[in-house]
C-alpha cells in the first residue's frame, strides 16, 4: 500500500495555500471519513449499503451526481483511500451481509469503474502485502475481473492523457513497473496455485491487445485534433521486450500494426513514433523482436521509417550489434533487416558500411580461429544477403577494397583445418569474385554441396515478397491451355489417338526391333588387357618401372589380394613396397587410386605391423614428405590398428542353428513327403513359445587381439618428436592440420588398445601429451586432444587410472570444464561435456565397487 499511497500523495494538492471554492469540497472529505469509519466498525447491512451508494455517487452514474469539483477531489485526494480501507475491512461475514448479488457487485463496481491507474495499484499492493485468506482470494478474483474488462487500456489511456502533467513521473515508473511485472508478484504470491489469466503466455498477449486499443483511442484523438502522448505505451513495450517477452506481445501487436500501416499514415507516424521513444535501454531487446517478426523488410521499412539513421543506438543495435555480436537469429531475420537497410536511398550508405565491415570480420584469421562455426555460417550468410541487395554502380565504386577483403577471408578460411569453415570461405570467394569480375574468369572450387551450401547459395537471389497475381480463374484467354501432353520433344512422335488402333499405321507391316528385350549387361566386366601379376616382386617391378598405364591399373587391382594371399612373401619386402607405394604419385586415370593404394598399404602393416610400423612412424618425422604424405601414415596406421585389434576366427562353413519354420514344396508324384514326421515336428515348434530353451546359435569362439603386442610400435615413436621443428615440417608452427590429424590417429590407437597391458602406460604418456597442448588456438587440434581424453577414459581400467594418473585426471578434469564453459567451437564444448560424464561415471563406478 506504500506505493499506492505515495502515488495519492503526489496528486494532492499543495497545503497551507486557500483557493477559491475549497470550502465547497470539505463535504467531500467529511463524507469520505464518516464512511470509512462505518465501514471499520459497523455491522448493519443497510447502513453499510447506503454509505457505498453516498461513496458511488462521486464516481458518477447516479441521479444525483456530485459536482465536477467535488468528483476531481475524491478522484484526486480520497479514492485511493477509500479503496485501502474497502479491503482491508474485507471479511467473510462482512461480504454476506449483502443478499442480493446487486449488492455484493457494488463492493466490485468501485475498483472495476473507479480510475484504473489507482485500482490497479490498491489491487496490486494488496495482493503483495496479504496472506493466504479469504481477503486475498477476493482480491485475486477482483484482479482477474478488472483484467478481463479491459483495464489495463483504461489505465494505459489515463496516463497518455495526463503524462505531461508535474508529479506523474512517480506514478508512471510504480505503473510501468506493476503493469510489466504482474505475473512475476503473481508467481511470488500464489505459488502452484497461480490463475492461467497470469501466466506470462496469457497475460502478455493480452497486454498486447490493450496496447492495441490504446492505439486506437490515440489516433482517434489526433485525428480530432487533440494532444496525446504515447511514451508510456513505448515505455511498457520496452521493458516487457527486455523482460524476454517480445514473442508473446509481438505476436499480438505487430500483425495488427502491419495490417493499419498499409494505408494510413497517421497509424505509420504512430508506429514511427512508437519505437522512437522507447528508452535506449530497452531499445535493443524492442529492435531484436522486431526483427524476427517482421514478415519481411517492406514491413519492417513501414514500422520503423527512418529510425536507424535518427537514433544512434538504434544504429548500433541494427548494424553491429545483431550482425557481428550475435549470431542466433533465423536466416528470415537477417534478410528482413538487411532488406530494410537498402529499401531506402537514406539507408542504403549503412548497407555498403555494414558489407565492409562483415567482410573485415569474415577476412580477420583471429575470427576465424577463435569465433564458433555457427557465428561464421552466419555472417557468412549476411555477406551473401548483402551482395544481393547491392547495386553494380555501388560494387564498382568499392572494388578494390572488396577485393582486398576477398583475398584476405579466402586465405585464412582455405588455411582452416575444419572443413565446414573451408566450403564457407569457398562459396563466399565464389560470390563475391562473381560480383566484383562478372566478366572475368569465374572462380570455382571443388567441394560437395549440401543442404547448408545450396542454402547459402539460395541468398543471393532476392525473393519477392509478395507473389506474383495470377489470372481470376473466371477471366478467359485467347490462348489455349498448355499442357506437358502438348509440349514435344525434338524427334519423338506424338502419340496415337485413343481411337486408332495400334499396329495399323502406315510402317505397321515393316520388321521392328522394339520388343526385342535387351540382355542384362549390369554385372558384365571389362576384359583386361594386360594380365594382372601373380607375385609381389613382380608388382614392385611394374610401380618403379617406366609407366604402362594398363600396367599400373592391373598392378593397383590386384596388389592388396596378393599381400593378403601370399603373407610370408609380403613380409620380405614390406618395407620396400611401402616405400614404393607412398612415394608413387596420384594416377587419375585409375579408379578408386587412393584407396586402392591405402588398402594396399593396410594390408602390408596388418601383414608386418613391427616393421612397417617402425618405418612409418620413423618416416613420418623425416625430411622430403609432403603434408599430405604423413597424414597418410597416420591414416594407414589408424586402420591397421582398427583390422588389428578385432579378433580374426576362420569361418566356418555354417552355423549350427535351429531350422527356421518354412514352406514345403511337395512335387506332384508323391502328394506327402516322405519325411512327414520333421514336417509335423517343424510344424509344432513353430507354434509353440519356449522361454528357456538354451542358445539359438553356437558361439562364436573367441580369439587374442592382435593388436595388443605391436601397440607400443604404433603408438609411442608418434609422440617422441612432435615438439621437433624440422625445414619443411613444424607441427607446432603452421602445420597445424597434421598435428590435429596426429592427435586423433593418437586417440584412435588409444582406444583399440583397450584391455591390453600396454593400455595403462600409453594412457599417462597421452595425457601428458595432451597436457601440453590443451591451449592451442586451433579447434580441430582441440577436438583431437579431447577425443584422446576420451579414449584414455574409455580404455584404460577405472583402478590404473585412480591409481597411476590421480593428479593428471584432476588437471584434466579442471581444463575440462573450463572447455565445456568457454570454449568458442562447439563440437569442443560438446566433447569436454562428454568427458566430464564419462569422469562422473568412472567416480560412481568406483564408489559402488566394496573394499576388501
Amino acid at each position: 500500500g506504500r506505493a499506492a499511497g505515495g502515488a495519492s500523495r503526489v496528486c494532492e494538492r499543495p497545503k497551507g495555500r486557500k483557493e477559491p471554492g475549497k470550502m465547497d469540497l470539505v463535504p467531500v472529505r467529511r463524507a469520505v471519513l464518516e464512511a470509512n469509519s462505518i465501514l471499520s466498525s459497523s455491522r448493519d447491512s443497510i447502513q453499510i449499503y447506503e454509505t457505498l451508494q453516498t461513496i458511488k455517487r462521486y464516481l458518477g452514474g447516479t441521479q444525483s451526481p456530485p459536482s465536477l469539483k467535488e468528483k476531481e477531489e475524491f478522484i484526486h485526494s480520497h479514492f485511493t483511500t477509500f479503496l485501502q480501507c474497502l479491503v482491508s475491512n474485507l471479511r467473510p461475514d462482512w461480504l454476506e451481509l449483502f443478499q442480493s448479488d446487486k449488492e455484493k457487485e457494488l463492493w466490485d463496481s468501485f475498483f472495476l469503474e473507479g480510475p484504473a491507474d489507482q485500482s490497479f495499484m490498491v489491487l496490486l499492493d494488496s495482493i503483495i502485502s496479504t496472506g493466504p485468506s479469504f481477503r486475498l482470494n477476493k482480491v485475486i478474483e477482483v484482479l482477474e475481473r478488472f483484467l478481463q474488462r479491459g483495464g489495463l487500456s483504461s489505465l494505459m489511456w489515463e496516463v497518455c492523457k495526463h503524462q505531461s502533467q508535474a508529479g506523474s513521473l512517480v506514478l508512471q515508473e510504480a505503473l510501468l513497473s506493476k503493469v510489466v511485472c504482474l505475473p512475476d508478484h503473481l508467481a511470488n504470491k500464489l505459488q502452484g496455485g497461480n490463475h492461467p489469466a497470469f501466466s506470462p503466455q496469457n497475460y502478455f498477449p493480452l497486454l498486447g491487445a490493450e496496447i492495441v486499443q490504446v492505439l486506437e483511442k490515440i489516433s482517434e484523438s489526433l485525428r480530432g485534433g487533440l494532444d496525446c502522448s504515447i511514451s508510456f505505451i513505448s515505455q511498457v513495450l520496452g521493458k516487457v521486450c527486455v523482460h524476454g517477452r517480445q514473442k508473446e506481445i509481438l505476436s499480438v501487436l505487430v500483425p495488427y500494426l502491419v495490417d493499419r500501416t498499409q494505408s494510413d499514415c497517421i497509424w505509420q507516424r504512430m508506429s514511427w513514433r512508437l519505437i522512437e521513444s522507447v528508452p535506449d535501454r530497452w531499445m535493443e531487446a524492442v529492435l531484436r523482436g522486431l526483427v524476427q517478426a517482421a514478415p519481411g523488410p517492406a514491413v519492417l521499412s513501414r514500422l520503423l521509417g527512418n529510425l536507424v539513421v535518427k537514433s544512434k543506438k538504434a544504429q548500433f543495435v541494427m548494424t553491429q550489434k545483431l550482425l557481428l555480436l550475435q549470431y542466433r537469429h533465423p536466416t528470415m531475420a537477417l534478410q528482413s533487416l538487411l532488406g530494410y537497410l537498402a529499401l531506402d536511398s537514406m539507408r542504403r550508405p549503412l548497407l555498403i558500411k555494414v558489407l565492409k565491415e562483415l567482410l573485415e570480420t569474415w577476412g580477420s584469421s583471429s575470427a576465424v580461429k577463435h569465433s564458433p562455426v555457427e557465428q561464421q555460417l552466419y555472417i557468412s550468410k549476411a555477406i551473401l544477403i548483402c551482395l544481393s541487395h547491392v547495386k553494380d554502380a555501388e560494387i564498382e565504386s568499392n572494388r578494390q577494397e572488396l577485393l582486398i577483403s576477398l583475398m584476405e577471408g579466402m586465405k585464412c578460411h582455405l588455411d582452416s583445418n575444419l572443413p565446414r569453415v573451408r566450403h564457407l570461405g569457398m562459396v563466399v570467394a565464389e560470390s563475391i569474385s562473381a560480383r566484383i569480375t562478372p566478366e572475368g574468369p569465374a572462380l570455382k572450387f571443388q567441394y560437395e554441396e549440401d543442404e547448408e551450401i545450396r542454402e547459402l547459395k539460395s541468398l543471393l537471389t532476392q525473393r519477392p515478397e509478395q507473389a506474383l497475381v495470377a489470372e481470376p480463374p473466371g477471366v478467359a484467354t485467347n490462348r489455349p491451355p498448355v499442357t506437358s501432353s502438348a509440349v514435344l520433344k525434338p524427334g519423338v512422335k506424338p502419340c496415337l489417338d485413343a481411337s486408332e488402333e495400334p499396329g495399323k499405321g502406315a510402317d505397321s507391316d515393316l520388321d521392328s526391333d522394339d520388343d526385342l528385350v535387351p540382355y542384362d549387361m549390369s554385372e558384365d566386366k571389362e576384359l583386361k588387357k594386360i594380365k594382372a601379376p601373380a607375385y609381389i616382386r613382380d608388382c614392385i617391378e611394374i610401380l618403379t618401372g617406366p609407366e604402362d598405364a594398363d600396367k599400373y591399373e592391373a598392378t593397383m587391382d590386384s596388389l592388396e589380394r596378393l599381400i593378403r594371399r601370399n603373407a610370408a612373401a609380403a613380409q620380405e619386402v614390406s618395407v620396400e613396397l611401402t616405400k614404393v607405394l607412398l612415394h608413387l604419385e596420384e594416377k587419375s586415370y585409375i579408379t578408386g587410386f587412393v584407396g586402392l593404394r591405402q588398402s594396399a598399404l593396410v594390408a602390408l602393416t596388418v601383414t608386418d605391423p613391427i616393421s612397417v610400423s617402425h618405418f612409418l612412424t620413423t618416416e613420418f618425422y623425416s625430411l622430403n614428405y609432403s603434408l599430405r604424405q604423413r597424414m597418410d601414415m597416420l591414416d594407414v596406421l589408424a586402420v591397421a590398428a582398427q583390422e588389428l585389434s578385432q579378433p580374426v576366427t576362420p569361418k566356418p562353413e555354417r552355423l549350427l542353428s535351429p531350422k527356421q519354420p518354412g514352406i514345403q514344396l511337395l512335387s506332384g508324384d508323391n502328394p506327402y513327403p516322405s519325411n512327414w514326421r520333421q514336417v509335423v515336428e517343424e510344424r509344432i515348434k513353430s507354434k509353440t513359445r519356449r522361454f528357456a530353451k538354451g542358445p539359438s546359435r553356437a558361439e562364436l569362439p573367441s580369439a587374442p587381439n592382435k593388436f595388443g603386442p605391436v601397440a607400443g610400435h604404433f603408438f609411442f615413436p608418434l609422440l617422441q618428436n612432435f615438439d621437433r621443428s624440422l625445414t619443411t615440417f613444424d607441427l607446432l608452427g603452421d602445420d597445424h592440420m597434421v598435428l590435429g590429424r596426429l592427435a586423433h590417429t593418437l586417440s584412435i590407437l588409444m582406444y583399440f588398445a583397450v584391455n591390453t597391458g600396454v593400455a595403462a602406460v600409453m594412457g599417462k604418456a597421452l595425457l601428458e601429451f595432451v597436457w601440453t597442448l590443451r591451449f592451442h588456438t586451433d579447434a580441430y587440434v582441440r577436438q583431437g586432444l579431447l577425443s584422446s581424453v576420451s579414449s584414455t577414459l574409455l580404455s584404460v581400467p577405472a583402478a590404473r587410472l585412480l591409481e597411476d594418473m590421480s593428479e593428471e585426471l584432476l588437471e584434466t578434469q579442471a581444463w575440462l570444464a573450463d572447455v565445456a564453459e568457454r570454449d568458442p567451437d562447439g563440437d569442443c564444448r560438446s566433447l569436454a561435456l562428454q568427458n566430464l560424464l564419462l569422469m562422473e561415471n568412472l567416480k560412481k563406478k568406483l564408489e559402488t565397487v566394496p573394499f576388501e
